[in-house]
């Protein structure tokens, strides 16, 4: 028996990354996935991963293009029971230097592209009159603030007030909206930018980067019916780096 046995999900940023290790975990727990991507790359995560994927390529910035995301869950699969808002990007500027073009792009894909995301994934999770479960991507840059996030921590934040707001008005629908944190994670971004973070390692108390599947089965948790009373939950994934004081 898998932890989501029977569970539709749709996962955005599923071309890489954090998002593509969940597709791996949801499928392997037994879960059916649309993986979404604006890159194209989510062909070669459903054509690695295997029947249970379907790719679905998809702008989180564009309100059309989320709601056929969604529209294509329930048609293909008849339902909607996951939602994983993690596509995201994080482009470093110094205050002083925010443009309006990286403030824009910044917000509209980290924040506008979750709000899209819930907005369509409650009204089919509505419709359904089952409940289900969100679980949006933030970062420990929502928590706390280094040099150059200005905007990206901005958003971040963000997306841990809209989860907060969104558990409060469908819980009595039995919607479950919770957010995950992630630290520094060995992805291909990350992977290619270590040299930006000489402090990625040595400030993690655990030593190390994480890797994209432990964040995935945080995810797969909480997607689950073994998290049915988890709501509004903000959760750091990180080897205790968002909890030092030095």
């Amino acid at each position: 028996m898998g932890l989501l046995d029977n569970k539709v999900a749709v996962i955005t940023g599923a071309g890489s990354g954090m998002a593509k290790a969940s597709v791996k975990v949801f499928v392997r727990e037994g879960a059916q996935v649309v993986a979404a991507d604006i890159s194209g790359a989510e062909k070669d995560t459903a054509a690695e991963i295997g029947d249970a994927v379907l790719p679905v390529h998809c702008d989180v910035t564009n309100e059309a293009d989320i709601e056929a995301m969604i529209a294509t869950a329930v048609e293909e699969f008849g339902r909607l029971d996951a939602l994983l808002n993690v596509a995201g990007i994080a482009e470093g500027v110094m205050l002083a230097d925010v443009t309006i073009e990286h403030y824009d792009r910044t917000m509209d894909i980290d924040l506008r592209g979750v709000l899209l995301g819930m907005k369509h994934g409650i009204r089919a999770m509505l419709a359904m009159e089952s409940g289900g479960a969100i679980v949006n991507w933030s970062s420990i840059g929502g928590l706390n603030s280094s040099m150059a996030t200005s905007v990206y921590g901005a958003a971040k934040a963000g997306v841990i007030s809209l989860t907060k707001t969104a558990a409060i008005e469908y819980a009595h629908k039995n919607i479950r909206v919770n957010c995950i944190c992630p630290g520094f994670i060995k992805t291909e971004i990350m992977g290619a930018g270590l040299e930006q973070f000489p402090g990625a390692v040595e400030g993690t108390p655990m030593k190390r980067l994480g890797h994209p599947r432990e964040v995935a089965e945080v995810a797969a948790f909480l997607a689950s019916d073994r998290a049915s009373f988890v709501s509004g939950a903000v959760i750091p994934v990180d080897g205790a780096r968002s909890v030092q004081i030095a």
